[in-house]
Formats: structure tokens, sequence, C-alpha cells
């Protein structure tokens, strides 16, 4: 059965192998990023230019939806190091006002291993490194985790452990069990097979989980 989903984050990274996933499987995508005008037209796809930051951009994408997939990510830089950020939990902020208002409730958000709860899942080494490094990221992506649990929707939210370009395998684990929650490595193709199954099956909704090798 074919669904319609709009994808956040749809040029780079994991959104652009969710969007690759999905057609695969013959969905229909909506492809939402600030350089989607640029994404070449094929069946299936609806490259959507649009602001995450703004609300009528983000209202439209979803008109006509059936889920969406959240997986807007930053550039990394130095300045990360000192300068707040906030595009996650003040995007995802837009996003469920709009989807309560349009009426989708189907919500696969990627956030990343050591924000939320599975930060009590690293060892104290990996902790102050990680802190040290992506303290400020994560602190909005642990804002943005609890917007999301505190919606009413029916949410997912996935945290891939370290990110690589390998290809897709389709063999990968789900960690659902905090007790089992680890760092390791997954690919940006496997851990997008993973959002497409979430929506297809109806995985972990209300559930946070994370994403391993």
């Amino acid at each position: 059965m074919s669904t319609h989903i709009t994808i956040f984050g749809a040029t780079s990274g994991i959104g652009q192998c969710a969007v690759e996933e999905a057609l695969r499987r013959n969905h229909t995508v909506r492809a939402f990023a600030r350089s989607a005008g640029d994404m070449t037209a094929r069946p299936g796809l609806e490259p959507f230019p649009g602001d995450a930051l703004d609300p009528g951009n983000v209202a439209e994408a979803l008109r006509g939806t059936d889920a969406v997939i959240y997986a807007l990510g930053i550039k990394e830089s130095v300045s990360m190091l000192w300068k707040e950020v906030t595009l996650f939990s003040k995007t995802t902020r837009i996003l469920l006002d709009a989807m309560q208002t349009v009426g989708v409730s189907r919500l696969v958000a990627v956030t990343g291993f050591g924000a939320g709860r599975s930060r009590s899942a690293m060892s104290s080494v990996e902790s102050l490194g990680h802190k040290t490094i992506l303290g400020r990221p994560y602190a909005d992506k642990d804002r943005q985790e609890a917007l999301i649990m505190d919606s009413p929707l029916d949410w997912t939210i996935a945290r891939p452990v370290i990110l690589t370009n390998g290809t897709r395998t389709g063999s990968y684990q789900v960690l659902r069990d905090p007790k089992a929650w680890r760092n390791g490595l997954i690919s940006r193709a496997d851990t997008a097979c993973y959002l497409i199954d979430a929506i297809e099956q109806g995985f972990d909704i209300r559930g946070d989980v994370v994403l391993a090798r």
C-alpha cells in the first residue's frame, strides 16, 4: 500500500536516504528542504522548497500527507563549541503544531544516540567527549525530544549511533530496551530503512529506540 510521506531535511544525509528508500518501496514523497528545488523530478517525488522555521511553509507541506519523517540536520562547525543551537527544538515545535492543526498524526523523528534518555547509556568517556564536542546541538535535541514526547501524536524517536556512508544492508538492530542501548556504527541508508519500516509497519509508536548494526 502506497503512503504519502513528507520528509523534512530531504536533500542530504539520512533524509536523502529516506527519500530513496521510500521511492524504492513505491511510496510517494514530498521532499521538504531549502534546496529541494534542485532535485531532479521523477515519478513519486514532489520536491517542496521551504523553510522549516516558517509555519506557513510547514503547514502547506503537510497537506494530504499520511506520515512525516523529520531528519533535519546542521552542518558541523567549530562554532558549535560555543554557539547555542536552537534549530531542532524550534522547527519541531512548529512541526508539531502544524501536524495537529492539519490532522496528521504519524511522526518518525531522527535525533541521535546521546540525546534524551539515551545519554545515560553512554560510558563516562563517551559522555565527556560527546558533551565537549556536541554538547550544544544535543542540548537542543534534548529539548526536541521532550517536545515530541509531550505531544499527543503517534510519534517515534529514532536515535542512530555513529553514522557512516555505507550501503543499505537491511541488517541492523533496533534496540528498544534501554538496558541494551549502546554505541556503535550504522549507515545512513540502514537508518532510512528503519524509518520507512516504522511507517509501513507501525513500529514503536510512542517509543524511543536506538539504531545500531
